[in-house]
């Protein structure tokens, strides 16, 4: 066992903060430089903090005794051994043109939403030696570039690169800024309302487990399509961290704490005794208030252990991989069958060491398949491509 057994991701920031004075709140204030075109300047209001909505009537597993019948889904592995942009836009085009292009996904005249995965923070979090934090734990923008690349060749009018990052730094440093004035994308800050003044509301649907509705920003609400492009690693609490869980970054941070002035999602966590069941349910609930039309997996490079570098035993890995699909449970299945897992497993089994497995509710809903033989896999075999990623203990 390590540390993570002692300090928690949250028991780290709520130290950090302290050492920091303050600096996770300051450091979710973007520092935009002054006229420029392409991004967004965000407009911060005073966090106002809200309650934890009660749990709805529908909570434990129990209530899905048999799986909604549900449609094939096919998944496309793609390789890369690098960076390099003009590989992986070959490889993802390669990828999507397996699974019959985008044009079943994109239409002529869209607005598209590109929600990438830039955890943390630059201030306070080093990468492991010899890397970078888009070479190790946050989404890479070269990927996201191809994948908008994709959509605009498919008629996309419109491309929002969003996230609720932990600060507009953050963009600036992990190359996004370039990568936004390149495709002629708008980079937005979530957790800001801009470029609207107030904020959306977002319903869930029957069956909603945490919250009946979410507050985001009206972008989310207007766009056509919303694509999720995230990393390929475990999570500390979740066990993994692929495109459904990136959906957390969806809801800006100050409407969902658990005590005022925590800084972050605290909320969606609950009391420990509840993260078990709670934060597996709220990322299902994320998932149908705004769901995920098209998936894209950064594993050409990432980590294991852990999340970032606020957690102990965060190693590189290179699996040199690229995996998507449309369908965001079948793609995250995928994606936890190449890091050596069982993408079935239950709680608590590695990597769900922690929570329940939400693609295993996500089953039992109806929302597609987390069994191997259910899917199919098209481009590279995943058997020979299959690595051994450790969890995050």
């Amino acid at each position: 066992m390590s540390q993570h057994d002692d300090i928690s991701r949250r028991d780290f920031l709520k130290l950090a903060g302290a050492v920091a004075g303050g600096l996770i709140l300051e450091g979710c204030l973007p520092h935009l430089p002054a006229g420029s075109p392409l991004l967004t300047p965000p407009v911060y209001t005073p966090p106002v903090y809200t309650p934890p909505v009660s749990p709805s009537p529908v909570y434990t597993p129990s209530a899905y005794a048999s799986p909604v019948a549900m449609p094939p889904a096919q998944v496309g592995i793609a390789q890369a051994s690098s960076y390099d942009p003009a590989l992986v836009l070959r490889q993802v085009q390669n990828l999507f043109d397996s699974l019959g292009g985008l044009k079943d996904v994109v239409r002529p005249g869209d607005k598209v939403a590109i929600k990438v995965n830039l955890t943390g923070g630059v201030k306070g979090n080093i990468p492991p030696p010899g890397t970078t934090a888009p070479e190790s734990y946050v989404t890479h923008p070269v990927v996201v570039r191809a994948m908008g690349e994709l959509l605009r060749d498919s008629g996309a009018s419109k491309i929002y690169v969003v996230e609720s990052v932990w600060e507009w730094a953050s963009y600036e440093s992990w190359g996004y800024v370039d990568m936004a004035k390149n495709l002629g994308a708008t980079l937005l800050d979530l957790n800001s309302p801009s470029p609207y003044t107030d904020y959306a509301s977002l319903p869930v649907g029957s069956g909603w487990f945490m919250y009946e509705n979410f507050k985001v920003n009206h972008v989310l609400e207007e766009v056509d399509t919303l694509v999720s492009v995230a990393k390929m690693k475990c999570h500390y609490l979740l066990g993994i961290t692929q495109s459904m869980k990136n959906l957390v970054g969806l809801a800006p941070y100050k409407f969902y704490e658990r005590n005022a002035g925590d800084g972050y999602r605290t909320g969606f966590h609950g009391a420990d005794t509840e993260t078990k069941m709670r934060l597996p349910r709220v990322v299902l609930d994320l998932n149908r208030a705004r769901p995920v039309k098209l998936s894209l997996i950064d594993g050409i490079k990432t980590v294991e252990g852990s999340e970032g570098p606020w957690n102990n035993d965060l190693h590189t890995m290179s699996p040199g991989l690229l995996i998507g699909g449309k369908n965001p449970v079948a793609t995250d299945t995928i994606a936890v069958a190449a890091m050596g897992f069982d993408p079935s497993a239950e709680y608590p089994n590695p990597p769900f060491l922690r929570a329940e497995n939400h693609l295993n509710i996500a089953y039992q809903l109806g929302l597609g398949s987390n069994r191997l033989s259910d899917i199919e896999i098209l481009g590279t075999k995943l058997d020979d491509v299959k690595m051994k990623f450790q969890p995050a203990w």
